[in-house]
């Protein structure tokens, strides 16, 4: 049996895998957001604790033969994150996530201070990286940059609670810009431009490797036979990546959660940083991941679903599988800023074309739209970088959908495929590293790719109609600067 627990934005996910990668047992509990001021975004360490626990308290209780009988965990998580630590590893203040935009001044210093960053990192600065929210530390609150000891990101964060150890896989730590991507190390350099060290940053590891062990103290509170092996796991999309079995060049996905992208393994670098393209490693040794990124995506639906004060289920229902014609209204899903391809952190979203016969129906077609088109601009973006996207796979809450999966492959005009138990892709997919760690089988037989169960292709009428739309909602984002 093997644990595979994804620390998300909005929740955390624990999936319980048999030998047979069959999902046994699964449970989820919900995190919530902070923003102090407009723009910022934080949440509490303790929240990722507490939750994680009473998901795994949880499976105790419904399934306890099988969490005894775990021998391997994966991890993973919300990347980007800065959770700033003391000498005694606890909490200096809230992590500063992923969607917070407040570092947009000190993106430029560090790109300044190191003409080498985009070369080396194979990404431009951004807010939503890591390294540039040191800075903003450092500038705005100085004593607790003086106090930090330690700079994990949140998923290495839970693992320090649960191993004792500060650990982070390579995945994860492409995302700070304080990564060496083709060397899969710590640049030296790097630290150095935003006034840390080695010394503050966890040992890395690839993500199927062997990291450490589970504390004695929480098997038994898990009543797990010996403590299980913890691996080195990975980011949220390079996870659902090897839950999906796309460990291959050739593959691509797109993940439609809080965020969104689309992504696409590489075996070498293809690095595209003046269109925001982002480049990871993979949690496959020797592989890399090149993705465009939204910061907006199923949150915008949950957005529409507060507005109108309905479920999104609800929202969704009248729309039926599939749109006869796109909506007349636009909407800019900019609700957090956007990354690919703009880096505009304070963009924000907007409707377009209301009139008195605008309804419920045609507003929610326009938000599942303004997802699509925003993923479209990351088609184009990775293609400036040499990826063609000949199909996609999808995986994340909003792959339920089969209204917005059929919206998506008129956008995109590919086929768009969609697998059972899509939603859960990132903790499968950890739950397949902490067996990888623990067996040592090769990568390919564990990282299959499990059966689509349906497929959505695009109708050239459609297709034709989306793409005459395209220029004019991409005029909406260049008629605001």
């Amino acid at each position: 049996m093997y644990l595979g627990i994804d620390l998300g934005t909005s929740a955390v996910k624990t999936v319980l895998v048999d030998d047979a990668q069959r999902v046994i047992a699964s449970q989820s509990r919900p995190l919530t957001i902070s923003s102090p001021r407009a723009g910022y975004s934080e949440q509490d360490p303790v929240q990722w604790i507490d939750a994680t626990f009473a998901t795994l308290d949880a499976l105790k209780a419904s399934h306890g033969k099988e969490l005894a009988a775990v021998k391997g965990i994966g991890l993973s998580g919300q990347m980007h994150g800065a959770t700033l630590l003391d000498a005694s590893s606890r909490p200096l203040r809230p992590c500063i996530l992923w969607n917070d935009g407040r570092s947009a001044a000190e993106c430029r210093v560090l790109e300044q201070r190191w003409p080498a960053l985009r070369t080396i990192t194979g990404n431009k600065a951004m807010p939503g990286f890591t390294a540039p929210k040191l800075l903003w530390i450092a500038a705005h609150e100085p004593e607790i940059f003086a106090a930090t000891k330690l700079v994990v990101l949140p998923k290495a964060y839970l693992r320090l609670v649960l191993s004792g150890e500060a650990i982070e896989d390579v995945s994860d730590a492409s995302g700070t810009l304080w990564l060496d991507a083709a060397r899969r190390d710590w640049s030296d350099t790097s630290l150095a431009a935003t006034g840390l060290s080695r010394d503050q940053m966890p040992r890395l590891v690839e993500g199927c490797a062997p990291a450490t062990t589970l504390r004695g103290e929480l098997a038994r509170r898990w009543g797990m036979t010996k403590p299980p092996v913890i691996a080195g796991g990975a980011g949220d999309n390079p996870a659902g990546a090897v839950g999906i079995g796309a460990v291959q060049p050739g593959t691509a996905f797109v993940t439609l959660g809080t965020s969104g992208a689309l992504l696409a393994p590489t075996s070498t670098i293809a690095a595209n940083p003046d269109r925001a393209v982002h480049t990871f490693c993979h949690a496959i040794p020797g592989m890399w991941i090149q993705a465009g990124a939204i910061l907006s995506a199923a949150s915008c639906l949950a957005w529409a679903a507060r507005l109108f004060g309905v479920t999104e289920a609800e929202l969704l229902a009248p729309l039926g599988s599939r749109p006869r014609a796109p909506s007349p209204v636009s909407f800019l899903p900019y609700l957090a800023g956007e990354r690919t391809p703009h880096d505009d952190p304070v963009v924000r979203g907007m409707l377009d074309g209301l009139s008195h016969g605008t309804d419920r129906e045609t507003i929610v077609q326009a938000v599942l739209e303004g997802v699509a088109f925003a993923l479209a601009d990351c088609r184009d973006a990775l293609a400036g970088a040499g990826i063609a996207i000949a199909e996609a796979d999808v995986i994340g809450g909003g792959s339920r959908s089969s209204f917005w999966l059929s919206v998506l492959a008129n956008v995109l005009n590919v086929p768009v495929h969609r697998f059972a138990g899509g939603e859960t892709g990132a903790a499968f997919g950890a739950a397949r590293l902490g067996r990888l760690a623990v067996t040592g089988e090769a990568i390919a037989t564990v990282c299959t790719r499990p059966q689509r169960v349906e497929t959505f292709e695009p109708d050239s009428g459609l297709t034709d109609a989306y793409a005459e739309r395209l220029p004019a909602w991409r005029e909406l984002y260049r008629a605001r600067h």
